[in-house]
């Protein structure tokens, strides 16, 4: 067996039809990959749709994901584990463009930041801006578990997934997966994720969840530099809020020049890299409704880790 797409879900019956759709539609030999969907306690019918669409399904109530897809692998037989999450949907030449890397035993994990549907709102499109990568084939430090390909040998000797983790769980196994290889995100692993965060709320409950595993994945595989900006950026852009607020309310009350230059100060200081930012990423050439949008989704996010990070501390 080459393949083994392991789908933890719950609740998933709006999705998974239309997901194991898109796998049995692929152009690719149905011998050689197994699809199997580790279900979390549906009160849906997620199950039997899936068992009927082809999957082997198993019931694993109440653990974490990292559990799901831990558990999905110890009963896989593939050379590959491919991690996909049910609310995603797959291109018709996805496992045959992943079957390029099979023989490729240096390579540590493969796969591609899923990208968003025809029909995604402004907070989905623009926030692709900062998950999408720039070539088509290219080394990152990590990928997103919705669409993950890992090689059994090297996820079995490093423990899969952390199941301690609630979330960050693909960030944690990609760090502790580096010393076998590259990891490679490629383009032409296409996915679609149509569960992306579609308005500012959902993406603010989103973010504030995500971040709420930093400091444990910290504890998971060591101190690493380039994680240093994504710990200390959320716990500075709160300070830097807090400061604006006293300095508002101050500044009403005492009108001095030097007060107000103090205030304009810290106000370029909190919001002028994020918007910095938001032009870096949107590009140049799209237009100020573009920058105005990811910079605004900047400040949700940063807003959204920092009070995480505040709350688990």
């Amino acid at each position: 067996m080459d393949f083994s797409i392991i789908i933890p879900a719950k609740n998933e019956e709006h999705n998974i039809g239309r997901c194991l759709d898109s796998i049995n539609a692929m152009d690719f030999d149905r011998e050689c990959f197994e699809i199997l969907l580790i279900d979390n306690g549906s009160s849906d019918r997620t199950a039997e749709i899936a068992a009927d669409r082809g999957a082997r399904v198993f019931i694993q109530p109440d653990v974490t994901i990292s559990q799901l897809r831990n558990f999905g692998s110890s009963q896989s037989t593939g050379r590959i584990l491919a991690f996909l999450d049910a609310d995603c949907t797959v291109a018709e030449n996805w496992l045959k463009e992943a079957a390029r890397y099979l023989d490729d035993t240096a390579m540590a994990c493969f796969g591609s930041p899923p990208v968003v549907p025809a029909d995604a709102t402004w907070v989905q499109q623009a926030w692709f801006q900062v998950r999408r990568k720039k070539q088509q084939v290219e080394e990152v430090a990590w990928l997103e578990s919705m669409n993950m390909f890992v090689r059994r040998d090297h996820f079995l000797e490093v423990g899969g997934f952390n199941e301690d983790l609630i979330t960050c769980e693909d960030y944690d196994l990609s760090l502790r997966l580096q010393k076998y290889g590259p990891i490679i995100a490629d383009q032409r692993l296409l996915a679609v994720h149509h569960g992306e965060a579609a308005t500012l709320g959902h993406f603010f409950r989103k973010e504030r969840w995500r971040g709420t595993s930093n400091l444990q994945g910290l504890r998971s595989h060591g101190f690493v530099w380039g994680e240093l900006p994504s710990l200390l950026l959320p716990l500075c852009y709160l300070a830097l809020t807090l400061l604006v607020a006293v300095g508002s309310l101050t500044s009403l009350v005492i009108p001095t020049t030097t007060m107000l230059s103090g205030l304009l100060l810290v106000v370029l200081l909190w919001q002028g890299p994020l918007l910095l930012l938001a032009l870096l990423k949107s590009g140049w050439s799209v237009g100020p409704i573009q920058w105005s949008r990811l910079w605004l989704l900047f400040n949700v996010y940063y807003l959204a880790r920092g009070g995480a990070m505040l709350s688990f501390g």
